[in-house]
C-alpha cells in the first residue's frame, strides 16, 4: 500500500509547478495550424481544380475516367456527360467521374 502513497505525492508535487493556460492551449493551436496546411488546405485546393476542370469540359474533349476509361465527350449536360468509348459505343456518366481531360488525339493513339 506504500506504492500508491508515495504515487499520490508526486501528483500533487508535480501538479503546483503546472503549465499556464497559454502552454497548455499552445500544443493544439499548433496541431491545429499543421492539420491545416498539411491537410486542409491542399484538399480544398485539390476540389477547387476538380471543380474547374469539370466545368470547362466541352464536347469534343477527351476524357479519362476515374475507372480508367477512355473516351471522347460527344454531350454535356448539367450532371452527365456522353463518352464516345469506341465507334458507335456511347456512355453516359456522372461528370464527377472523371478524373482528368487528356490532350487531343490521346484517345486514337491508345
Amino acid at each position: 500500500m506504500d506504492f500508491f502513497i508515495n504515487t499520490a505525492q508526486a501528483q500533487v508535487a508535480g501538479a503546483a509547478g503546472g503549465q499556464s493556460m497559454l502552454q497548455a492551449m499552445l500544443l493544439p493551436a499548433l496541431l491545429l495550424v499543421v492539420f491545416y496546411f498539411l491537410l486542409i488546405r491542399p484538399q480544398s485546393k485539390r476540389a477547387k481544380e476538380q471543380r474547374e476542370m469539370l466545368s470547362k469540359i466541352a464536347t469534343g474533349d477527351e476524357i479519362a475516367t476515374t475507372g480508367g476509361i477512355l473516351g471522347k465527350v460527344t454531350e454535356v449536360g448539367e450532371q452527365f456527360l456522353t463518352v464516345e468509348i469506341a465507334s458507335g459505343v456511347s456512355v453516359k456518366l456522372q461528370k464527377f467521374q472523371v478524373s482528368l481531360v487528356l490532350p487531343k488525339g490521346t484517345v486514337r493513339n491508345a
